[in-house]
């Protein structure tokens, strides 16, 4: 286990700018940067306005084109944004008469991005006249250049980052592209989306046209930006809040309530973290295994009869993903065994390759390697052509990985042939033979970043004093949700007398402890007997938690539930 420290999080805004609730739920929420009590409002209205760059010419073409019948192809991405933004815009446009299809490159094959191969291929498919990237395209000079060597116009749709000049489209909207405004950079390709269909269904409706009811599309772009990891600013907690109520009162894509019914989830108690850990993997997993084709057409059935099937292919797509992500953990495990970690000399970065990797699952791979031992994790499998070999980065706090892919392929052009992401996450590709050169060069970099980054930090909201011990206090927070990416659900810490504890299957572990007024209060710790040294012996003992509740033979009490314990 990495080297670690609990520190509680810093105020942020000042906890007195909340009057009328509970000083720990103040505290609460100055730690996550909240102004104002307005911000607890989630309501559409308060939306940012949409002054995003390009998104004026974007509207203006999009109406030309619908107008004109020109033919227009949507070209999307192969994850849950991607996925849900190709989605949004198909059925947005079409309810304004659009003549509209899709195209999402098969990420084996062509990889990721608008690139010239994936310009041909919507050209001999279906000769658009209008090309419409969602959730990519930031970064695609040559394929916007080949579409419009094809007779494209282009409009790009996108929020990654750049640090270099927008391609050379007929329209760019990108909230983090050089120059934009917009006030929030957290808006997630579907974010991105919405605002141009929302924006563009509104003129059309003020000019007596056929619009889209964009509120009824809430579901799709609460799924994709929670499911994309995307912060959630003010602005993302809205859209996300507003599309979650819909699907909890049922009124979402027949698609959406298929796969929560195969995953036996009950809608009306559906909470935001689901769209990411219920929902969100297993429209994943037909990028990741097989083709995104099933994940769009899923969110496109216009009925449970249509969708169920689908959504039965997504959900084993997602079993057959989970096994093979478990074998190369395994595996990635067992070779870092073989270099003899021991917790003082872990590498600065882990970075690992193996020809049989599956490419589609890399990702989660580094994602889990970057979890378990604190240091940022590059995991690369073969590509289609033999030569080069793809790697998906997973970062700790304070290191950009995308930023620093950038310095390496700067300093050392022959090594990395292309490169794209975000702060917390990136893709690449280099040549196989310049594995070990890159591996080098990497760790070096990682290596030399200051070493206090190196220790994991479990960011805590303090303790909690006695009297919010109560069913009503899990209520409350959740009625703050959605909690998720830069707006972390609250966790406690504190010192408990220990009156009792049993051993559940032998790896789960339950305590029953005293707070400092006599109250009794059970804890749980997850899969304890792998993480923890338990002494039953002591009479005390440290717990970090998450306030639950548990709801057994109809009798629901307060929980614990244990994020880290010592003694």
């Amino acid at each position: 286990m990495p080297k670690f420290e609990i520190k509680q999080r810093p105020f942020l805004t000042r906890p007195e700018n909340f009057q009328g609730v509970p000083s720990f739920i103040a505290e609460i929420l100055a730690r996550r940067g909240v102004e104002s009590e307005q911000e607890l409002e989630l309501k559409l209205k308060h939306l940012l306005a949409p002054t995003m760059k390009g998104l004026d010419a974007a509207i203006q073409l999009i109406d030309q084109a619908i107008n004109q019948h020109k033919k227009i192809v949507i070209v999307g991405d192969y994850d849950a944004d991607g996925a849900t933004s190709t989605a949004l815009m198909m059925l947005a446009l079409r309810d304004m008469g659009a003549d509209v299809d899709y195209l999402v490159p098969d990420r084996f094959k062509y990889g990721y991005g608008l690139t010239p191969a994936i310009a041909d291929l919507a050209f001999a498919n279906f000769t658009p006249d209008l090309l419409i990237t969602v959730d990519n395209g930031i970064s695609s000079h040559d394929g916007v250049k080949q579409a419009q060597d094809h007779g494209m116009q282009v409009i790009i749709t996108d929020h990654h980052l750049t640090t270099k000049p927008t391609p050379m489209a007929e329209a760019v909207v990108n909230p983090n592209q050089l120059g934009c405004e917009f006030p929030s950079k957290a808006l997630a390709g579907v974010g991105v989306a919405f605002y141009v269909l929302a924006n563009l269904s509104s003129h059309r409706k003020k000019m007596g046209k056929s619009f889209a009811q964009m509120i009824s599309y809430l579901d799709l772009v609460a799924l994709g930006t929670y499911a994309d990891v995307a912060s959630l600013d003010y602005n993302n907690r809205i859209l996300i809040d507003s599309g979650l109520k819909r699907i909890k009162q049922g009124l979402c894509r027949p698609g959406i309530s298929a796969l929560l019914d195969i995953a036996k989830r009950d809608p009306a108690g559906l909470k935001a973290q689901d769209l990411g850990f219920v929902i969100g993997p297993r429209i994943n997993a037909a990028g990741r295994m097989e083709t995104m084709d099933i994940g769009i057409e899923c969110l496109l059935a216009s009925d449970l009869a249509t969708a169920y099937p689908l959504a039965e292919q997504l959900n084993q797509l997602n079993v057959e993903r989970r096994q093979v992500e478990g074998k190369i953990k395994q595996e990635a495990l067992t070779a870092l065994d073989q270099i003899q970690l021991d917790k003082d000399a872990i590498p600065a970065a882990l970075i690992m390759f193996e020809p049989h990797w599956h490419q589609g699952v890399i990702g989660i791979v580094a994602g889990r390697l970057k979890e378990q031992f604190h240091r940022p994790s590059i995991v690369f499998a073969r590509d289609e052509d033999g030569i080069h070999i793809k790697g998906s980065a997973r970062s700790i706090e304070g290191i950009h990985i995308r930023d620093a892919i950038e310095r390496v392929a700067e300093q050392y052009p022959h090594i990395v042939s292309h490169f794209g992401g975000h702060a917390a996450a990136a893709g690449l590709t280099i040549q196989k033979e310049h594995f070990a050169e890159f591996k080098q060069v990497f760790e070096q970099l990682i290596a030399s970043q200051d070493e206090s980054l190196f220790t994991a930090t479990l960011w805590t909201d303090g303790e909690l004093p006695a009297s919010a011990f109560q069913i009503e206090t899990v209520d409350v927070l959740q009625n703050l949700s959605p909690w998720g990416q830069k707006f972390p659900a609250p966790v406690f810490e504190g010192v408990f007398k220990i009156l009792d504890y049993r051993w559940l299957k032998d790896v789960h572990l339950k305590l029953r402890v005293a707070l400092e007024n006599g109250q009794v209060v059970e804890a749980i710790a997850f899969n304890a007997a792998d993480k923890y040294q338990f002494d039953p012996m002591l009479n005390e003992i440290r717990l970090v938690y998450e306030l639950d509740k548990n709801t057994f033979n109809g009798n629901t009490s307060l929980q614990m539930r244990i994020v880290h314990m010592h003694q």
